[in-house]
């Protein structure tokens, strides 16, 4: 290997992404990963493999199995082969299809001893022997690292930056630091673990959250040996990243390191021709939704369906992290209101979250098969009526009635069998509020909180809750619409977060045209806050939680449900068009840059000598921005253009040099909204460092042989350099 780490072509990188869920679905950050291939693939092309484990269970569909092309990585493969590991190689069956490396990790579990006493040796990290989650990390990322450190030493001259997602992934960036392996390594963190585990309590976290002992904390819960593998990845990495500014706050509290750039996640928007083409996508996916109530509340079916707005909260049952609490709370408000006020419109909030249950209830199957009977009865009369009426109308030869009487029409079996299906109708129970029957009913918490603010679904309500306890697929034989068709169904999402370090089901909303509630807890709706003036009108109603009381949150939410709810449905049809026109903000078209930006950043600090003078000699500008909204009959959303963000530059990975007092960044998240010498400015501003000035958490020389450190010469002539680009980059940005 060659000791200088300039003769590695930093123009052209090859570049490996790590991460548990490549082809494994077991959250979002499977979603992250599978949407932002296509961008990826158009920057790295075939220089570009994505690594994670070998689930046989679910790897046969989603990889088609090749030969590996580039002689390195076949010596590579074949070195490890030799000694055991298994491992499958190929293209993963999605958009783009980008090559894909999968590792057995049971292959391995006869070294899972050595490389835990390794572990404690090398970082003193500590592995209890019965965490099987920890030990499979442990297994995977020491098979990651010995990957990288054979493929490095087999592809000389060619730089190689390793991008890891979450503590599962992570293990194997200490590990390169330590070995010094000629690695850049990026570690992006989705959510803290500690974030997670503290939130799930009830603890004031926010305003605690520089008082935590973390190691304390951590060990309490059982979770420190994980703590100290996430900890260890965020330090050793070359640049670490989180998906949002509050997410950037928590982890230099939780991690002790400040982020070096906020990766923001985004979706693969596909923009419709016309307006009225997703328009029509709404009214079609309502339809669907209007069969499965008239069904449900079949006995009780009082209410105009015209006349009635559809709400939902979606994602996984953390009761108090997805804010489920403050929205039933939010609910029962409104319903006093609605009814306070004497409104004729109904509101129908589902509640889509996977819980433990034993079947689906009588009732709500039953109500399903009713209506099912009385629809398919109507078509049939429908179609011997018209029969019928036709062949009066043929028979007609200008003598006689032209019209025919409705009791020729309507014969007596016909009337007879309308009355049965209309009587099956009856029922003296009110409208189940859960559509299966939960493993334990009693103890269930959403379920609890619908009893204690009374919310029933009796015929006064003027608010109708439903809890589907599972996620939605096609198949259901109660609300059989995928989760996409029943977004698109809706008129409004609601998640009230207190602990989401993204959120991509108002993400999502945004991409289909549905106005959503979220909050200034959650990282898309600090995202949507600090990208556009005024995010009510477009659509994105955002809730403090950050300064407020929680009964003041709670009323400004069901203020935001109530003048929602009071909107004609012109205004409805024209904020759905106003929020549909945010979703370029959320493109990977846009969005997949800062990820870019930070695999440069990373390869600036690993080799600086090789970027000076570059800026000069390339003499290009760079465009950012998401181009000019088209003006229409509603004003275009206007995006901030100063202040906490720029347009096309949020959460950017910048080489600016002016006005740093730290090595990292200079972040901002204020709760106060006042200046502080410890804010986060928005987007994060970064220094260039090199991994000679890092002399902690095992830093090392790339290529491992003897390095010499830069002199205060060389960092003056690098703060030159890239001083004189400086105006030019911030003018590209705000252009």
């Amino acid at each position: 290997m060659p000791d200088d780490p300039l003769k590695r072509d930093v123009q052209n990188p090859i570049l490996f992404e790590c991460a548990w869920e490549v082809a494994n679905k077991v959250g979002g950050i499977y979603t992250v990963i599978k949407t932002k291939v296509p961008v990826t693939m158009q920057t790295y092309g075939d220089r570009y493999t994505l690594i994670g484990p070998l689930i046989y269970k679910t790897a046969p569909m989603e990889v088609e199995t090749q030969e590996p092309t580039d002689p390195a990585l076949v010596a590579s493969l074949q070195s490890m082969r030799a000694q055991g590991v298994k491992c499958l190689y190929g293209r993963w069956l999605i958009e783009g299809a980008p090559r894909v490396l999968l590792f057995d990790t049971g292959s391995q579990y006869h070294r899972l001893d050595e490389w835990k006493a390794d572990l404690w040796n090398l970082a003193g990290i500590p592995s209890p022997p019965n965490d099987h989650e920890t030990n499979e990390a442990i297994v995977f990322g020491y098979l990651v690292a010995w990957f990288l450190g054979e493929y490095v030493a087999h592809k000389a001259q060619t730089a190689v930056v390793a991008h890891f997602h979450e503590w599962q992934a992570g293990l194997a960036i200490p590990l390169v630091r330590k070995r010094h392996m000629d690695v850049t390594t990026v570690f992006t963190t989705h959510a803290t673990l500690l974030g997670r585990y503290l939130c799930a309590g009830s603890v004031d976290f926010y305003n605690n959250l520089s008082y935590f002992d973390v190691d304390h904390e951590a060990g309490k819960r059982g979770i420190y040996h994980r703590y100290c593998i996430e900890r260890a990845a965020a330090h050793c990495a070359d640049v670490f990243t989180t998906v949002s500014g509050i997410t950037a706050w928590e982890s230099e509290h939780l991690l002790k390191r400040k982020p070096d750039g906020v990766l923001p996640n985004g979706l693969n928007v596909v923009k419709f021709q016309a307006m009225h083409e997703f328009q029509n996508l709404h009214a079609t996916s309502k339809e669907k939704i209007n069969e499965f109530v008239r069904g449900h509340f079949y006995g009780h079916y009082d209410f105009d369906l015209e006349n009635t707005i559809y709400m939902f909260t979606a994602g996984r049952y953390e009761y108090r992290n997805k804010g489920v609490d403050m929205f039933i709370e939010s609910l029962a408000r409104l319903n006093h209101r609605l009814q306070q006020s004497q409104s004729k419109t109904t509101v129908v909030a589902f509640i889509i979250m996977p819980a433990a249950t034993n079947s689906y209830t009588i009732e709500a199957l039953k109500g399903q098969a009713v209506m099912k009977q009385l629809r398919d009865t109507v078509t049939e009369v429908q179609a011997r009526v018209g029969a019928r009426l036709f062949e009066h109308a043929a028979r007609f030869h200008g003598e006689g009635r032209t019209l025919v009487a409705p009791e020729d029409l309507l014969s007596a079996e016909d009337q007879v069998l309308l009355k049965r299906r209309i009587f099956a109708l009856k029922r003296h129970t009110l409208p189940p509020i859960v559509t299966h029957n939960m493993a334990d009913d009693s103890n269930d918490p959403i379920l609890n909180q619908l009893r204690r603010v009374h919310l029933f679904n009796t015929p006064g309500d003027r608010v109708k809750v439903i809890f589907h306890p599972e996620f939605l697929n096609s198949n259901n034989p109660i609300l059989g619409l995928d989760y996409e068709e029943f977004v698109r169904g809706c008129h409004l999402g609601v998640f009230p977060s207190y602990y989401e370090p993204w959120g991509y089901t108002p993400a999502e909303c945004t991409v289909m045209g549905i106005p959503s509630v979220t909050t200034n807890l959650s990282g898309f709706g600090c995202f949507m806050e600090d990208s556009i003036h005024n995010p009510s009108d477009e659509g994105i109603y955002i809730i403090d939680r950050r300064t407020t009381s929680v009964d003041d949150s709670v009323n400004a939410l069901a203020n935001s449900m109530f003048d929602f709810v009071k909107k004609t449905r012109r205004q409805r049809i024209n904020q759905r068009n106003r929020v549909e026109r945010l979703s370029p903000l959320l493109d990977w078209k846009n969005l997949g840059l800062e990820y870019e930006k930070a695999r440069m950043l990373a390869l600036r600090r690993a080799y600086p000598d090789a970027f000076l003078g570059a800026d000069e000699d390339n003499g290009e500008d760079v465009e950012w921005g998401f181009g000019e909204f088209p003006v229409s009959a509603q004003a275009s959303p206007r995006l901030r253009i100063s202040g906490l963000a720029t347009p096309g530059d949020l959460g950017t990975l910048t080489e600016e040099m002016q006005r740093l007092e730290t090595s990292d960044y200079r972040g901002h998240w204020s709760r106060t909204g006042e200046d502080e010498e410890d804010e986060y400015p928005f987007p994060l501003v970064m220094k260039v460092r090199s991994r000679a000035s890092s002399v902690m958490s095992g830093a090392s020389t790339p290529g491992g042989g003897a390095f010499k450190s830069l002199s205060e010469h060389d960092l003056q002539k690098a703060d030159a350099a890239l001083s004189q680009v400086n105006g030019v980059s911030t003018a590209s940005a705000i252009a």
